[in-house]
């Protein structure tokens, strides 16, 4: 069974219509509009971000057909596009091509990405929406190596934690694990299991949605019901409400918005056809199917049935990644990350994209969460070494470990 709600988030904050005729007396007043418009490149990049994340969906739909979904393209963009932020070459034009953003530069994908996670923080005062990034840092085999400028603007334009901390020491990993819980509301208490040595750089998003439904379902109407999954039936606890909803359809799926809070925030389901399959549903979705499913969506008095259910969900979005165009980046030796460090970014690369995320919807409303982690690695290739001041040095056994000769050089003389 796969329930899918792609980008809620980005639909329901540029999707704003009417109010929910069913909502109950004290129900918030409706966000008609965003606080100010969009810019070109801010509208650029959500049309962006949501082509991205039904390409990043249709991939890693091809790994788990058959099996439940759960993603947030928008973490993941924000990960990499701070990941990118350090890259130059064809390293950043393929990352940006893969994230979906045209031929834009740094200083503009930069202040976008800063001016939608304010517009988005504090949107609706009834839902609780949390965005955080953070970049840290191996201090032995990188700290002097990384360049201020990256840092400085890892905090500038994506409000980042920036730390530098000792790797090899077991408690990073426990430091990581806690950001992640801290900034999930403790939905993602662990992203990772361990920091392997070739780790030099991480690189995380997360995000955190709890928002209560603009009317809520009753709880007595939820009851067993049965759901068609491609298996075969199944039995699932079905809630149940009548009226209050947008709706709408394309040429072979149902379309039905559900609002939470204030409606700047919304749930959009797709139902395909009956006889559609949803993987192949899916392999044929494209960025404007999209767009047309979510435009044009009318108030209508939907008698509703719809599961409850919650999903705990992770992949590591490596060959997804490569397969929309982002290869280089994941080059050992083949990168190039020079904004991250001049000296060591043609030896650093991406060594994994990792997401975790949750979600539990129910009567009340939904609460969702994500972290991804970019895992930046450095090459055993040799790093630029200079002799060039008082050294000792010894000729040994290796095996043995016996030391043959020893030595202190304050002067060298070739003569």
């Amino acid at each position: 069974m796969k329930r899918w709600t792609p980008l809620a988030a980005i639909a329901g904050a540029i999707l704003l219509g009417c109010g929910d005729p069913a909502a109950p007396e004290g129900t918030p007043p409706v966000i008609s509009a965003l606080p100010r418009e969009l810019t070109t490149v801010e509208t650029e990049m959500v049309n962006a971000t949501n082509s991205f994340g039904v390409n990043l969906l249709k991939e890693v739909n091809k790994s788990f057909a058959g099996e439940n979904i759960f993603m947030s393209p928008l973490s993941a963009s924000m990960a990499l596009g701070m990941t990118m932020n350090g890259a130059e070459g064809t390293t950043f034009e393929e990352m940006r091509s893969s994230l979906g953003f045209g031929a834009r530069t740094y200083q503009e994908l930069n202040s976008s990405y800063k001016s939608l996670i304010a517009l988005l923080r504090g949107l609706d005062p009834k839902v609780e929406f949390k965005i955080a990034n953070a970049v840290y840092y191996d201090l032995a085999d990188i700290g002097s190596a990384v360049e201020p400028t990256f840092l400085s603007e890892s905090k500038e334009f994506f409000d980042a934690e920036v730390k530098g901390l000792d790797f090899r020491r077991p408690e990073t990993v426990d430091t990581v694990n806690a950001w992640a819980n801290t900034n999930t509301n403790g939905k993602i208490p662990k992203i990772l299991d361990s920091i392997e040595a070739q780790i030099v750089m991480l690189l995380m998003n997360a995000i955190y949605f709890k928002g209560d439904w603009r009317a809520g379902f009753d709880a007595d109407e939820t009851r067993d019901d049965v759901f068609h999954a491609p298996g075969g039936d199944i039995t699932v606890r079905m809630m149940n409400r009548k009226g209050g909803f947008r709706s709408g359809r394309t040429a072979n799926a149902i379309v039905v918005e559900l609002p939470y809070g204030g409606d700047a925030f919304t749930m959009t389901i797709l139902l395909p056809d009956e006889g559609v399959a949803i993987d192949s549903y899916l392999s044929g979705l494209t960025a404007a199917g999209w767009q047309q499913a979510t435009t044009g969506l009318r108030d209508a008095e939907v008698d509703l049935a719809l599961p409850k259910f919650k999903l705990a969900w992770e992949d590591t979005l490596n060959d997804e990644l490569k397969a929309l165009g982002m290869r280089q980046a994941f080059v050992p030796d083949g990168a190039r990350f020079t904004r991250i460090s001049r000296s060591m970014g043609e030896h650093l690369y991406i060594d994994f994209v990792k997401q975790k995320a949750f979600v539990d919807v129910n009567e009340v409303g939904t609460e969702a969460a994500a972290v991804t982690v970019v895992g930046v690695g450095v090459t055993s290739a040799p790093m630029p070494v200079r002799i060039d001041r008082p050294f000792v040095f010894a000729i040994r056994e290796k095996l043995s470990g016996t030391v043959l000769f020893l030595g202190k050089i304050v002067k060298p003389n070739a003569g």
